[in-house]
């Protein structure tokens, strides 16, 4: 992706975006709440600062510039869309790729705890 594309997203408002993520999820038997859960992981939010930033209409870039980002994240891996999350160089592309496969995963069914990249209990 170049940076006029990556630039058009970066100034998206999550909102925008939280509609589509929202159908995905839904349309494969997951719930907002599971939604939202990965979204406050990821990024840190509590359910009342992302509703705010919904109703705001945060962008992407502020919205992850100002974020308390999860160390974990680096725990996930493989492609959205065709690209190797490892191999997005772009740091803010990264974040919102993170974000994207996360979706992906709570849309193909993948166990919470797999997607929230918590420890297996021995």
């Amino acid at each position: 992706m170049n940076s006029k594309n990556n630039q058009r997203v970066y100034a998206m408002s999550v909102a925008s975006v939280y509609r589509l993520y929202l159908e995905k999820a839904e349309k494969k038997g997951r719930t907002k709440q599971e939604v939202d859960e990965v979204i406050r992981w990821l990024t840190g939010h509590s359910q009342e600062s992302l509703d705010r930033e919904l109703a705001n209409k945060t962008t992407f870039e502020t919205f992850f510039t100002q974020a308390q980002l999860n160390p974990d994240r680096s725990l996930i891996t493989g492609s959205v869309c065709g690209v190797k999350l490892a191999e997005i160089e772009e740091p803010l592309m990264k974040e919102i790729r993170y974000l994207d496969k996360l979706i992906d995963e709570l849309a193909k069914g993948r166990p919470m705890s797999k997607i929230l990249r918590q420890p297996v209990e021995a």
